[in-house]
């Protein structure tokens, strides 16, 4: 009964996100919505919200798609009659899509769920620390939709479900994430009380105010963004604010972050998503497992479905030596043969031999790719990124590996740009060059903004940060490998034709 009741606040989510329909309608029984109400718990709201996210991020066709390939760090070519899927992965990587590209679509709608459902936890007389998880959620799910879309479709909660929402714009809605990160700081608990980075937490807060000072005049002016020398100060006090909890510390091996037990081995991961047995089925999901099966090849184990890859050009940009680069992994090399990080040349079973395409040639992935590819290179074409080692004990849809939005080694980062934008080279440099010896690559001389952009490149690679980092510093619409020049309209994804129907609040974004 609970758990129908919880499926029908999902749908008045489709009304409240962001059209006009009745409470009436939907609900599927006689319930009056006093009486839903009545049976509805602000926790149990606030679980779904957590679980909600698994649409908008652990997919790999949602935000992932519109964040990673659009950029120069990963592609998803046409492969012969497979990966086609009516062109939008070519459409994203070139700059072509449309207001009608399908996986611009659903990552609107995903973030405007994940908004309307922490929002409803709000209606339910929270507790303190309850109505500060929710509006962290909430306001994560503005921070994507401004990022992706500059404009958020906006309601607060206990507002009518048959009005239009009103729509923040860019200053807006970067004034509302910061008053209310703000505000429920002090209510949310500390990493240590949270027990598991999966449960909002006052670093993750800081974490989110880091993001929206760094990226403030990029969104203001997406084509020539500016750096308040004040908002860059914040951002240092902030990182230093995290570090000083005395919580995080830079991995031995990069790849605990990201791998089965992550929770238990990443000593960086700020603020993740929970996965595991058992929850794929309470809350109808777990797509983790897509982080690795999107680009292995079928005869690989775990069996993938041979689709994404990166760009010889990015993956030039990490030295053999670094960790990052990749290389075996314990419980995942040993058991199947499959290293991690990117693959490229002939791949090896556990016994170390060879692996076959299905047509029985030596599957060897190549530097070379095309946007469409065909012939004898459909199956080995590129190369692979595995940055989640697979859970070889339940590498499906209950695989363990928690998904990782926020990280440590950011946070040293976006310090190390926030001095650097203010001249403060030296320090920048220092923290960038501790980062760089952890991962096993040569210190730099000295750092620029043009090294600085590549380092985040090599240590944030497919984690959703690479076109927002790409507009920050003024290189989106530059060429790259397989995507010319482009229009400037594409600094921001277009609102979709059926949400501008329902909403007259939504206006187009210039150009589309």
């Amino acid at each position: 009964m609970i758990r129908n009741i919880l499926k029908s606040t999902l749908v008045i989510a489709g009304c409240m996100a962001y059209s006009a329909c009745s409470l009436k309608e939907n609900l599927g029984s006689a319930l009056t919505q006093p009486q839903a109400d009545s049976l509805l718990t602000a926790d149990q709201l606030l679980k779904s919200a957590y679980d909600n996210m698994q649409y908008a991020y652990q997919d790999f066709s949602q935000t992932f798609g519109l964040s990673e390939m659009t950029t120069d760090a990963c592609l998803g070519p046409t492969r012969g009659g497979d990966w086609d899927d009516g062109g939008v992965w070519r459409e994203l990587h070139e700059h072509r899509w449309t207001p009608d590209n399908n996986r611009v679509q659903t990552a609107y709608s995903s973030l405007l769920l994940d908004q309307f459902s922490a929002t409803n936890v709000l209606r339910f007389k929270p507790s303190a620390r309850i109505d500060a998880e929710a509006r962290f959620l909430r306001a994560w799910s503005i921070f994507g939709s401004l990022d992706l879309f500059g404009q958020v479709a906006f309601r607060n909660a206990g507002e009518d479900l048959l009005k239009a929402p009103k729509v923040l714009q860019p200053q807006e809605a970067i004034d509302y994430i910061i008053s209310e990160l703000t505000a429920i700081l002090p209510n949310l608990p500390t990493r240590a009380e949270a027990k598991g980075a999966y449960v909002a937490n006052q670093d993750a807060a800081r974490f989110l105010l880091m993001k929206v000072y760094l990226n403030k005049g990029a969104f203001l002016n997406r084509a020539t963004p500016t750096f308040d020398a004040a908002d860059m100060q914040k951002v240092v006090t902030l990182a230093d604010q995290i570090t000083a909890t005395g919580s995080y510390s830079l991995a031995n091996n990069y790849f605990d972050n990201f791998a089965k037990d992550n929770d238990v081995l990443s000593t960086e991961n700020i603020f993740t998503q929970q996965n595991g047995p058992g929850l794929s089925t309470a809350r109808n999901g777990n797509n983790v497992y897509c982080r690795w099966t999107c680009t292995l090849h079928y005869r690989q184990t775990p069996s993938g479905w041979n689709g994404f890859t990166t760009l010889s050009d990015f993956y030039d940009k990490f030295e053999d030596s670094d960790t990052r680069k990749g290389g075996t992994y314990p419980g995942v090399t040993d058991v199947s043969g499959l290293r991690v990080g990117f693959l490229v040349g002939q791949q090896y079973n556990e016994k170390g031999e060879k692996i076959l395409d299905r047509n029985g040639r030596p599957l060897v992935f190549t530097r070379d790719i095309e946007i469409r590819v065909s012939g004898d290179a459909v199956e080995a074409a590129g190369i692979r990124v595995v940055k989640y080692p697979p859970d070889m004990k339940s590498s499906g849809n209950e695989a363990s590996n928690d998904f990782v939005f926020f990280r440590y080694a950011d946070v040293l980062l976006m310090k190390a740009e926030a001095l650097l934008r203010t001249n403060s080279a030296p320090q920048a440099l220092a923290i960038v060059n501790t980062l760089r010896v952890k991962r096993g690559a040569t210190p730099l001389v000295t750092l620029t903004l043009n090294n600085l952009i590549d380092e985040r490149g090599r240590e944030l690679y497919w984690e959703g940060w690479r076109r927002q980092d790409l507009i920050r510093f003024g290189k989106y619409l530059e060429p790259w490998q397989l995507k010319q020049p482009d229009d400037p309209k594409y600094l921001l994804f277009p609102i979709p034709t059926s949400d501008l129907a329902v909403n007259p609040n939504l206006k187009q974004n210039p150009g589309y």
